[in-house]
């Protein structure tokens, strides 16, 4: 909890794409090469989960799931410093329940807006990691940016 960048990679979106570590240019097939049930790789979806999860007009508190969506990158005039959080075992079994329900509401109203389908793509996606993650008691670190 204290060192969670120490859990991440150097290079996470050449992971999460297939490709060598520091490479600028290379062929991939775009298959991420770090075992799914150790990598969640969200892509632009975090930022629409976050707002699915997080305080709004309709809801003072954020959902538990929240907690693996919540941060901003700080920009500055040489770029932006990701954020980076673990989360604790702990939370972990009221994030994966909040998934599950929040992935059904999401599906329900999938079916009437296709946009909707690619948050709901990578809403199971983050299920499936987390339920994983429940199943074998641990926690996780994450980076937004």
């Amino acid at each position: 909890m204290a060192d969670p960048m120490s859990f991440i990679s150097d290079d996470p979106l050449a992971d999460a794409w297939g490709m060598p570590h520091g490479a600028q240019i290379a062929q991939t097939d775009f298959q991420q090469s770090v075992p799914k049930a150790e990598m969640l790789y969200l892509d632009k979806a975090w930022r629409e989960l976050q707002a699915l999860t997080g305080p709004s007009p309709e809801r003072e508190t954020p959902r538990p799931s929240y907690r693996m969506f919540e941060g901003q990158v700080a920009m500055h005039d040489r770029g932006w410093t990701p954020f980076v959080r673990g989360v604790a075992p702990r939370e972990i079994p009221a994030i994966a329940d909040d998934l599950v329900s929040l992935l059904q509401e999401v599906c329900d109203h999938a079916r009437a807006d296709r946009e909707s389908r690619y948050v709901e793509d990578f809403l199971t996606r983050a299920v499936d990691f987390v339920d994983g993650v429940a199943a074998s008691n641990r926690g996780f670190a994450y980076l937004i940016g």
